[in-house]
């Protein structure tokens, strides 16, 4: 399966380059167990990130940087299996849950839970 890793980005940093730094080590900590289980980790911040850099982005939550965020995060579960919501309160990490599920992905919120292919 290919499973996005949704957890919080913004969510409790004041937009504090390192607390998001950590916020971003946090979700891929998930990664390479992932990987390891037989399945393709993904993250949108993996994607999105380089986007906002090229479009011009200058600070967190400006224009180019909302353009690109959390729409590539959505086009991206389109392709996915499942998401893995992990971390505390993320308004942008539950929308990618409710996205998955109306698209009828598997909703894990434990690497545990993430069946073996």
């Amino acid at each position: 399966m290919m499973i996005l890793i949704a957890g919080p980005y913004r969510s409790g940093t004041n937009d504090d380059p390192a607390l998001i730094l950590r916020n971003v080590q946090e979700m891929e900590a998930y990664a390479l167990p992932i990987f390891r289980g037989g399945h393709i980790p993904i993250m949108g911040e993996w994607l999105a990130l380089p986007l906002t850099e090229l479009a011009g982005s200058r600070k967190v939550g400006d224009e180019h940087f909302n353009e690109i965020f959390h729409p590539i995060a959505v086009r991206l579960l389109g392709k996915c299996d499942a998401v893995l919501r992990v971390g505390g309160p993320s308004a942008g990490a539950d929308e990618m849950v409710r996205v998955g599920r109306s698209l009828g992905l598997e909703i894990y919120s434990n690497l545990s839970e993430i069946p073996a292919p």
